[in-house]
C-alpha cells in the first residue's frame, strides 16, 4: 500500500505469532531482539515506521529492514546473527596435531625444553608446516582447545612400577627409623 509517496509495511501477526513475540520480548536478554520484537508488534497495531524508530531510537530503514525480515522468516529472521569473520589462521586440522604436541611436551618432538611457550608452539609450526604465526595467534588456538602450554597435563606414565615399590618399602624403613625421641644424625 502507497501513502504519500511511501510504501508502509503492513504486518499481519496471528494470535499465536503475537504470543510468540511477546514470550521473545519478556524473555531475551537480548537488547536488540527486544527492540525488534518491539518493532513487529507496534508495526502490527498500526504505528508508522517513523513513530517505531523514534520510540526505539533507530533509523526508520532499520526499521524497514526488520520489518522485512520477520515477514520472511517469522521471529527467527529477528535473531541477531553474528557474522562469520576471517578464517583462523591454523586450520582444523592442524590443531588436532598442535593438541598432541602440548601432550606429548617438547621431549616429544625432539626438543631440548621443559614445557612450551606459545612463541616456541608457533616456530614448531612454521618448522613443520611453513605456516607463520606470531603468539597471539597461537594462544588464541590453545584457548579454543583448553590448552595450557605452561602446564603440562601430568600424567604419571613414565615411573616403573617395580622401582616405585621399592621406593615406598625404603620410605617406610626410614619412617620407623626416625620415630619421636629417636633422632639420629
Amino acid at each position: 500500500m502507497r501513502l504519500s509517496g511511501r510504501i508502509h509495511l503492513k504486518i499481519a501477526v496471528s494470535a499465536g505469532e503475537q504470543a510468540v513475540l511477546e514470550q521473545t520480548f519478556k524473555t531475551t536478554a537480548d537488547r536488540r531482539v527486544r527492540d525488534r520484537c518491539q518493532a513487529v508488534l507496534m508495526a502490527h497495531r498500526g504505528r508508522k515506521r517513523k513513530a517505531i524508530a523514534d520510540d526505539l531510537g533507530v533509523h526508520r530503514t532499520t526499521v524497514k529492514k526488520w520489518l522485512e525480515q520477520y515477514r520472511a522468516r517469522g521471529v527467527e529472521g529477528l535473531r541477531v546473527q553474528r557474522a562469520p569473520g576471517k578464517p583462523r589462521r591454523i586450520p582444523e586440522a592442524l590443531a588436532t596435531g598442535i593438541v598432541d604436541w602440548v601432550k606429548a611436551g617438547p621431549q616429544g618432538c625432539g626438543l631440548n625444553r621443559a614445557n612450551w611457550t606459545y612463541e616456541e608452539l608457533a616456530v614448531q609450526l612454521y618448522r613443520t608446516t611453513g605456516i607463520a604465526l606470531k603468539r597471539p595467534a597461537m594462544r588464541d588456538c590453545c584457548l579454543r582447545h583448553e590448552l595450557r602450554p605452561y602446564r603440562p597435563p601430568y600424567r604419571y606414565l613414565r615411573g616403573d612400577p617395580q622401582r616405585q615399590a621399592e621406593t615406598k618399602v625404603e620410605l617406610g624403613e626410614m619412617k620407623k627409623k626416625l620415630r619421636p625421641g629417636s633422632v639420629s644424625w
